[in-house]
C-alpha cells in the first residue's frame, strides 16, 4: 500500500456516548504482488483489513479493528477510504494511535503491513 492521507471532519459516535469527529483515512491499493507479477485490484483482492493499536507494534497474530471489501461490484469501485470514527468503541480521546492497513487477496494471501501512521481524537 502506498500514499496513506488521513483528513478530518464533521460528526461521528462511538459506542460510550463520546463523539468522534470523521477521519477518513485513504490509501491507493496495490498494483502488484511482492514478487512485482501485476494485481488487477477488482479480480485478485477479497478486503483490505485495518488494525488500530496505541502501541504501534503490528504483528501477524493480531486480529483487524475493521476489514472492508476491497471491491464494490455495485458502484465497480475499488475501496480507497474508511472513516476511523467508525472504531470509536476502541478509541479514547486524547491518545495517538496507529494504524496499518493489509490487503487480502481472493485466496487468502495476505500483504505485509502498510508503513504505521499516526491520528489522535
Amino acid at each position: 500500500m502506498t500514499g496513506f492521507l488521513i483528513s478530518g471532519c464533521g460528526g461521528g459516535g462511538g459506542s460510550t456516548g463520546t463523539s468522534f469527529p470523521s477521519k477518513t483515512l485513504s490509501w491507493e491499493p496495490p498494483v502488484s504482488y511482492a514478487d512485482s507479477t501485476p494485481l488487477n485490484p477488482a479480480a485478485d483482492l477479497d478486503s483490505f483489513e485495518i488494525y488500530v493499536k496505541a502501541d504501534g507494534i503490528f504483528t501477524p497474530g493480531d486480529n483487524p479493528n475493521a476489514s472492508l471489501a476491497a471491491y464494490d461490484s455495485g458502484t465497480a469501485q475499488t475501496a480507497t477510504s474508511f472513516n476511523l470514527a467508525n472504531l470509536g468503541p476502541y478509541f479514547s480521546k486524547g491518545i495517538v494511535y496507529h494504524f496499518s492497513i493489509r490487503a487480502v487477496a481472493k485466496g487468502g494471501l495476505k500483504s505485509d503491513f502498510s508503513p504505521s501512521a499516526t491520528f489522535s481524537f
